[in-house]
């Protein structure tokens, strides 16, 4: 196994272990700084893992599949226990992970047609503001401004940016989906 697919492997495995210390009824004291650094280091993973891959030329289908896997597992379990625990809203979680089934629909069928989608920039500042958001979330603050807590306005941007991104790719992308529809 390369370096780059064992960070991928770790952001999984890290998963589990954020979700077990704050879901608990009666989290322990410390139990939100400690899930914030895990997801810390599960987001730094994830810049690590893809330069790496490139940068020691060991970029692998299975890399990239784990890579875009571990991604989606780490937003969206993060965000299940976010909600859970009420700091997060279901409706962003909603929108957030719903765009990345999406995404990752138009990417299968675009395989299908012999056509890559690409990252955009738009899709690496969005991990990185899903990322913030999350981080921001469990290391919440007393302080509101605007009646809303600094997580909350960073999920909003998060959101913000989730949906312009699945925009961008659904736009840029339309005629690979016209030509399957086409085809049906």
């Amino acid at each position: 196994m390369s370096v780059p697919d064992g960070l991928a492997y770790l952001r999984i495995a890290l998963i589990p272990a954020i979700l077990a210390l704050i879901l608990p009824d009666d989290p322990i004291d410390h139990a939100y700084g400690i899930a914030a650094a895990l997801m810390w280091i599960a987001s730094t993973t994830d810049f690590f893992d893809g330069y790496l891959a490139r940068r020691w030329k060991q970029t692998t289908l299975l890399g990239a599949f784990l890579d875009s896997i571990a991604d989606k597992l780490l937003v969206s379990g993060m965000l299940y226990g976010l909600v859970a625990v009420d700091r997060a809203w279901a409706w962003a979680a909603f929108v957030i992970v719903g765009r990345e089934i999406a995404v990752s629909g138009l990417r299968g069928v675009a395989a299908m047609d012999g056509v890559k989608v690409p990252p955009s920039v738009f899709g690496k500042s969005k991990a990185v503001v899903q990322y913030l958001a999350i981080f921001m979330a469990l290391l919440r603050t007393p302080d509101r401004y605007g009646g809303l807590f600094p997580d909350q306005w960073a999920m909003l941007l998060a959101v913000a940016v989730t949906v312009m991104s699945g925009y961008g790719y659904f736009r840029a992308f339309a005629q690979v989906l016209r030509a399957a529809r086409t085809r049906a």
